[in-house]
């Protein structure tokens, strides 16, 4: 498929892992505006957790690359968040939690009220200090209301 193969320091994980996890932030490239197939594949993975609905209430966002301006960045979002909702997972957005980093129009930078992203091109252009400060908020907020979820008594 044309991606570079996984560095060897990368581990995989593998889909029961999810368990031990109380939030996610997950991130793939886009290809044709949905995320890329082999994180697809990595999520029809995990029908054994989708059964007993096993990882239903966790919180979890989402980040992404596209090549470039009409690559898809809120599609690949959106179509993204169908793979949460059949999990029962909730679906924590960035919205417009970055204050004005949101609003930047003097440079060129990825990411929208569902996730921080970038624009990689052909592979060789490297996140801008503005994307990754959003990402970085983006991982501060997820953790913070992961936190809040998990610290929360259940009113079952």
């Amino acid at each position: 498929m044309k991606a570079p193969a996984k560095a060897d320091e990368v581990p995989e994980i593998r889909p029961e892992q999810l368990m031990d996890a109380d939030g996610f932030l997950f991130g793939f490239p886009s290809r044709f505006g949905v995320m890329a197939a082999q994180f697809k594949a990595f999520f029809d993975a995990t029908n054994e957790l989708w059964e007993r609905q096993a990882l239903a209430g966790k919180p979890a966002g989402i980040f992404w690359s596209t090549g470039f301006h009409g690559g898809g960045q809120e599609l690949t979002a959106l179509t993204a968040v169908t793979q949460l909702a059949h999990h029962g997972m909730i679906f924590v957005p960035l919205g417009y939690t970055f204050g004005n980093g949101m609003f930047e129009m003097n440079e060129v930078k990825g990411g929208s009220s569902y996730g921080a992203g970038t624009y990689a091109a052909d592979g060789s252009r490297v996140p801008t200090d503005l994307e990754l400060q959003l990402a970085f908020h983006q991982g501060k907020y997820v953790a913070e209301i992961t936190k809040k979820l998990k610290n929360k008594p259940s009113s079952a």
